[in-house]
């Protein structure tokens, strides 16, 4: 099935109550369908906010980045079930056994298709090698994401940079749901590699994520209607 520029784009809802997020869910609603909901958000409703979400009609990207001993990520993604988000992630960093357990634990109804991330948006070559990782971004990126498909992940995250060598080297299988989204002219914030909506869809993008360029604009709807205006372009889809 064909993706609509609506099945592209989540909203990072990244705000540290729920009725600062319903304010901007409210001002959104008709405009987009999918909502990130991460770790500010999510410690402070649990479940009881992906619901609201899930009543409203909306999909929920559930950003918690499980990263733990395998039968404590396995735990998690069993309660994180039950409320119903459609994307879950872990981070690949936490080895083939941890993402083995994972994937194991979300055979169950209804559980959410999982992500693993890869290297974050905001680490580049001096970050990584802080922790003692000599690779490239790309070449990491790469690495983690072989390892997370071999371990039966649904799809990775990762930076605008590496979409396209995951797209060539994985295939058109997996989801690539890309963070770092800037539009052109916007802030870059605290991000290292970002590129605009156009460049991240050209590369083999299935779903940005985009953040601070909606939720602190001015007109959040108007900036959303750009956006999705843009992926229609870069993809060729008609709304």
């Amino acid at each position: 099935m064909e993706l609509t520029p609506k099945d592209r784009l989540a909203v990072a809802l990244d705000f540290p109550s729920a009725k600062s997020a319903l304010d901007l869910v409210d001002q959104l609603s008709g405009t987009c369908q999918w909502f990130k909901v991460g770790m500010e958000l999510y410690y402070a409703t649990g479940n009881a906010f992906v619901e609201t979400l899930r009543n409203r009609g909306f999909n929920v990207f559930l950003d918690l980045k499980l990263h733990d001993i395998p039968n404590t990520v396995a735990g998690a993604i069993r309660s994180a079930t039950q409320a119903g988000a459609s994307l879950l992630t872990i981070h690949a960093s936490g080895g083939p056994a941890m993402m083995a357990a994972a994937t194991e634990a979300a055979q169950a109804p209804d559980s959410p298709r999982l992500l693993a991330v890869t290297v974050l948006t905001s680490m580049d070559a001096a970050q990584l090698a802080a922790i003692g990782v000599t690779s490239s971004p790309a070449d990491q990126v790469l690495r983690l994401a072989k390892l997370a498909q071999k371990s039966g992940i649904n799809g990775m995250v990762c930076s605008p940079e590496e979409a396209g060598i995951l797209r060539s080297e994985l295939g058109s299988g997996p989801l690539l749901v890309i963070p770092g989204i800037r539009p052109a002219g916007s802030d870059v914030g605290d991000q290292k590699r970002i590129a605009t909506p156009t460049i991240a869809i050209e590369r083999g993008a299935s779903m940005l994520v985009v953040g601070r360029p909606i939720t602190r604009a001015a007109n959040p709807a108007e900036t959303a209607e750009s956006i999705l205006k843009e992926i229609e372009r870069a993809s060729g889809t008609d709304r």
